[in-house]
């Protein structure tokens, strides 16, 4: 039987009981909630007037045009249609929006086009701005028109310059060049009463040395020791590291002080300052870092330098210990101040372009040794920030620049070795042939030279005419990480050396011998 209100077959089945008519029970319901009669008759009706009826399951006939075989084929052509038609519609929504990614991506060339034509416009004007500045009439003081190097030669009578060379002043005061000079007058009437102390180590003693210990300071993961750097007052060792990381290494008792973390990448220099608690990293992450200890001994970062935008290759500090400058393969140094970490000058020469991997202030502190990648060392006045001599001859990057303690000698090494050079005459005057030279330092008396190659080697210092005697050849560590870098302990009592299988090796007398000096010595 049929539903009265749809005329199908119901589903859910009920009967009135007072019209004895069939419904579709959700129909019904509906209805009765809506006007509360009988569809049909019109009767009064309530919900407790439907009863529900007990049918077995009814069984939907099928469509007609499913009971043939071109039905069938009918249906499923009719199903194909449609998947085709969703199809294409899908192709269309894919069409538009490809299309609207590639204007997007045209919107987005077109202004990373203007932005770097408004950078380009900017560093113009900025240009013009420096030049402008520059052409300001300059402070007595500084506006001197040959430079003098320590011993009194000009530079005018020998030796290249770079007259053109651009100087970028941006804020060496009159007052910091006062104090500079001020610096270099007095270490030089020092330097006239100068004289070994009676406690350097002998000849006699460098000549016995061999190897005291071997510490691993820095990780496995990343092995190498790339720079070095002695606190003679206390006999601490800094260590810079491939890993990252600087390390504070107390010699006498053989402990770890402290780790200096924060670098993204390898730290290519590091300095104490003068017998403060400050240190001074370079990286290649471009940064340069001034840590400083606080209470407990603990070392904490308190200025990172943004100043270079390549790697930074060495930091030197100024005699005054409050002044240091960075050198970088962004073709610049900087002068900094110590205490509030501002760059007072950055320094670029536009005559020729160079990448800086080495820096050292001379002795006296008026005058900056720096080493290039091209292979020329070039001398520059830091009143003036002018480059008043370069030498040429190195092949291969310079490694380091050292200058003697006498002010008179500077020491370069290089891919083929160490050359030295007499400031007064300014030229080179002796060369030690040595494959890939790493460092090359000169002891604070200027009594012996210390050379990383292959091998570590150690020279006494003579005059430019005398010859340079070699003292003592230290053992080959190429099979175990070649040496990286060499420097001297306090009175040249023992000898430190860096090297890429991370390790720090102490060179020196064994006890027994040191025991005997000593006595002989009193």
């Amino acid at each position: 039987m049929n539903c009265a209100i749809s005329g199908e077959v119901p589903v859910e089945p009920v009967v009135s009981k007072k019209s004895g008519l069939l419904y579709e029970k959700r129909l019904i319901e509906t209805h009765i909630s809506d006007f509360g009669k009988c569809p049909v008759t019109g009767e009064p009706h309530t919900i407790d007037d439907i009863v529900a009826v007990k049918t077995g399951k009814i069984v939907k006939p099928k469509p007609l045009h499913t009971a043939s075989i071109p039905g069938l084929l009918g249906t499923f052509q009719t199903e194909w249609d449609g998947l085709m038609l969703s199809n294409f519609s899908l192709e269309q929504q894919l069409h538009t929006a490809r299309q609207e990614l590639s204007h997007a991506l045209y919107q987005h060339d077109a202004a990373c086009r203007v932005i770097a034509r408004l950078k380009k416009e900017r560093d113009e004007a900025r240009q013009l701005l420096a030049e402008g500045e520059r052409q300001l009439p300059a402070a007595p003081e500084v506006a001197s028109e040959n430079v003098t190097l320590s011993n009194g030669k000009r530079a005018a009578d020998g030796g290249e310059q770079g007259p053109d060379a651009k100087k970028m002043r941006l804020g060496i005061s009159g007052e910091v060049i006062t104090e500079l000079t001020d610096c270099n007058a007095a270490l030089s009437q020092q330097r006239k009463k100068r004289q070994i102390p009676p406690t350097l180590a002998s000849v006699d003693a460098l000549e016995k040395f061999t190897q005291l210990s071997s510490h691993p300071l820095h990780k496995t993961s990343k092995p190498g020791i790339f720079s070095m750097d002695i606190l003679h007052s206390k006999d601490v060792i800094a260590t810079g590291g491939i890993d990252t990381t600087a390390v504070l290494f107390d010699r006498p008792s053989g402990q770890i002080l402290s780790t200096l973390t924060g670098h993204s990448k390898k730290v290519t220099s590091i300095k104490f300052v003068g017998d403060t608690d400050l240190v001074l990293t370079a990286s290649s992450d471009k940064t340069v870092r001034i840590w400083g200890s606080s209470e407990d001994g603990s070392y904490a970062c308190r200025h990172t330098l943004k100043d270079h935008s390549a790697e930074v290759r060495a930091v030197t500090v100024h005699a005054t210990n409050k002044y240091f400058v960075s050198a970088s393969l962004d073709s610049t140094w900087c002068f900094y101040d110590m205490s509030s970490g501002l760059c007072l000058a950055q320094v670029t020469d536009d005559s020729e372009k160079v990448d800086y991997t080495a820096a050292a202030f001379h002795p006296d502190g008026l005058i900056l040794g720096t080493g290039t990648a091209q292979s020329i060392v070039k001398i520059w006045d830091v009143k003036s920030q002018a480059n008043v001599a370069k030498f040429g001859g190195h092949t291969g990057e310079i490694t380091s620049v050292s200058f003697s303690e006498n002010g008179y000698f500077l020491a370069t090494s290089a891919l083929d070795g160490v050359r030295l050079w007499d400031l007064r005459k300014l030229k080179n005057f002796r060369t030690f042939e040595f494959p890939n030279a790493n460092s090359v330092e000169f002891d604070h008396s200027g009594s012996y030279l210390g050379i990383a190659a292959s091998d570590i080697r150690v020279f006494q210092t003579a005059s430019v005419k005398a010859e340079w005697n070699p003292v003592k050849t230290l053992p080959d560590l190429s099979g175990t990480g070649r040496a990286t870098c060499v420097k001297f302990g306090p009175d040249a009592k023992y000898v430190a050396v860096g090297s890429m299988d991370r390790n720090l090796r102490i060179f020196g007398l064994p006890s027994n011998d040191s025991t005997e000096d000593s006595a002989q010595d009193s």
